[in-house]
């Protein structure tokens, strides 16, 4: 499929030893800055437009440096932070190096609290200055704050009127900026409370300070910080003085997941990020609950506690079928399920013509599913095979066996991804041809106009390749008939929790069930839907209705991906052309403890995503569908 910008990652760790244990165990007091490194780039998968890094030193004397931040672009973003950093110990003397105790007082990034962050800006803006994490800097330890996460905030207007109400003035108006600034609020209001508190009891001085980073409770801070939050988020915090917390959406829609023994605690986006860098199984890493947050002590110490009631649990399925690493043991188990589960549609599609069918993928991330769709035929084959050899009747012979039995399921890596498409070939169509051929084919791999060719892909959104590249390139081999598998369903609604679907008219579905519309002199629906929108625009988002709905009711499934074909299929393509779809069924059984499919249902978890569905819609109809109408 055409490559979507999808969600950051976050990391967090914390080093619960001096730093001379790990030079004694490890070998180097960079043990956590390693581990950091490892763990972002094993969720390379994430981030590739920007990275950062920050970390803290609890001890530190007055006038010297605790907190400490490096932030870069593109994407080798990762090795150029790490590189910043290790380019600070490179005057050093092998002595120094290995010094622990040296590192701790004289060296930046010698910490002990860490947090990491790889940036996709799917709906924000981009540049280094929108790069976590943010830092909001006071000369109390307790009140600095950096800041980072793997969210998209769906009410950032309501948030921004409330706090502007309150009398704070945000210096950028982005969501990322706005959480900043309600969180260091809350923060500030927290120590002072602190700081009257131990006045009153008759602290001075640097006492005051001591009492206040080892009382501080940064629950109270999140929880007054988050309570009217919509969207799809996991924050994770630190403070100057050493406390730390990451927090999941209590619809749980973005996955955190975390780990801790007694030398260190680390959260991450993805469990087997964990396991590898870490190398420990799968059930010693947990999952936070919706609505659960992840706290630490300066001391060390950490505890959970279910900062918002867990809501109508909505954890993305998307996340299963295309986002998260497939080594994942559960994901994997889960994308081979989603392939399986295709084996009847496809086998109408090829007319149970098995002999002459030859199966493939698109690489990569539909490969994993395309292993459990032969599993499936495999399994198909075998119950074939029993039933051939129970009507012969008798004990069948040894050529009789022998034919049955050699009956094979036909595999074949058909599609190679061959070229990534540069942006300095701007001139059209020099850059159309190019696009055309970003994939590749293995000649000689069917029987011309005999074979049936089935491809699997993990997901059709816009469609864009299929119809620049990979049907027209397909159909050099001169297949009978090519079948488009989707292991996901029909992408019909934009996303809005950290995905870059946000227009309607970039969704395949949406343009083929507007065209149907068009056709069959239905044009009404399309217009009662959007003054039902319009009527709403001005209603508390929580009254909304998602009216998008209406243009797809008319339809079947099988229609609408009958339509999606005329408009993909390119001209002169000899073959003819089917797309087969996950069924929303065949998704629940094979991810059921995912059950957040506003993608493909329109059931949007929260009501700011029914907000933002609505005034997309609004926005397609009134800057492309009338303006289309004055130009027929």
């Amino acid at each position: 499929m055409e490559q979507l910008k999808h969600e950051c990652g976050v990391v967090m760790l914390r080093l619960l030893k001096p730093l001379e244990y790990y030079q004694q165990k490890y070998g180097t007091w960079m043990y956590g800055l390693n581990k950091l490194y490892l763990m972002m780039e094993k969720q390379h998968n994430r981030g590739q437009e920007g990275a950062g890094l920050a970390c803290v030193k609890l001890e530190a004397n007055p006038g010297e440096e605790y907190m400490f931040r490096e932030r870069a672009l593109g994407t080798e973003a990762i090795t150029e932070i790490f590189a910043t950093v290790q380019s600070k110990f490179k005057d050093l003397t092998p002595e120094q190096l290995h010094d622990a105790d040296y590192a701790q007082r004289c060296l930046p990034f010698a910490g002990e609290v860490y947090m990491g962050h790889l940036r996709y800006s799917t709906t924000g803006k981009s540049g280094l200055s929108y790069v976590h994490p943010f830092l909001r800097r006071n000369n109390w330890r307790a009140k600095n704050l950096a800041l980072c996460g793997n969210f998209n905030m769906t009410n950032v207007d309501e948030i921004f009127e409330q706090i502007t109400a309150e009398g704070q003035h945000p210096r950028v108006y982005s969501d990322t900026y706005i959480m900043l600034e309600q969180v260091g609020h809350r923060l500030d209001r927290e120590v002072e409370r602190l700081y009257q508190q131990y006045k009153q009891e008759g602290l001075e001085g640097m006492d005051i300070t001591h009492a206040i980073e080892e009382n501080i409770d940064l629950s109270n801070v999140i929880r007054s910080s988050s309570k009217d939050w919509d969207g799809g988020y996991v924050i994770c915090g630190l403070t100057g003085s050493g406390e730390s917390f990451a927090m999941r959406d209590p619809w749980g829609i973005r996955p955190a997941f975390w780990y801790m023994d007694d030398e260190i605690m680390v959260l991450a986006s993805e469990r087997p990020v964990i396991q590898t860098a870490l190398n420990v199984s799968a059930d010693s890493v947990h999952e936070l609950s919706p609505g659960q947050a992840l706290l630490m002590s300066k001391d060390g110490k950490m505890r959970l506690a279910q900062i918002n009631k867990a809501k109508n649990v909505k954890a993305c399925s998307f996340e299963r079928i295309y986002f998260s690493r497939g080594s994942d043991v559960d994901i994997y188990r889960e994308r081979k399920m989603l392939g399986e589960k295709l084996v009847e549609p496809i086998l109408k599609a090829v007319n149970y013509d098995i002999e002459h069918t030859v199966f493939s993928f698109i690489p990569n991330t539909a490969e994993v599913a395309f292993y459990g769709l032969l599993e499936g035929f495999d399994n198909y084959l075998n119950q074939l095979k029993i039933k051939e050899i129970e009507a012969l009747g008798h004990n069948p012979t040894h050529e009789e066996l022998d034919k049955i039995l050699s009956m094979r399921i036909r595999s074949e890596k058909v599609a190679i991804k061959d070229i990534k498409l540069r942006t300095f070939i701007a001139e059209g169509n020099s850059r159309n041809d190019l696009a055309a051929h970003v994939y590749d084919i293995t000649y000689g791999s069917l029987v011309p106009y005999v074979d049936n060719l089935v491809v699997i892909d993990d997901s059709i959104v816009r469609g864009t390749t299929l119809k620049q590249s990979i049907i027209n390139i397909l159909d050099r081999l001169h297949p009978k008939k090519i079948v488009i598998v989707s292991s996901s369903p029909q992408v019909r609604y934009p996303d809005y929790y950290g995905i870059d679907m946000a227009k309607m008219n970039e969704f395949i579905a949406f343009k083929a069930a507007i065209e149907l519309l068009k056709e069959r002199d239905m044009r009404d629906v399309i217009e009662r839907a959007y003054k039902k929108s319009k009527d709403q625009v001005n209603l508390p988002k929580e009254q909304m209705v998602n009216y998008v709905k209406e243009i797809y009711a008319p339809f079947t499934d099988e229609e609408i991906s009958a339509k999606m074909v005329e408009l993909l299929t390119p001209q002169g393509t000899q073959a003819k052309t089917e797309i087969v779809y996950q069924t929303r069924e065949g998704l629940r059984e094979a991810c059921p403890n995912h059950l957040g499919d506003w993608y493909f249902s329109g059931d949007y978890p929260t009501p700011g995503g029914v907000k933002l569905v609505n005034q997309a819609f609004i926005n397609y109809i009134e800057q492309v569908y009338q303006l289309s109408l004055i130009h027929i």
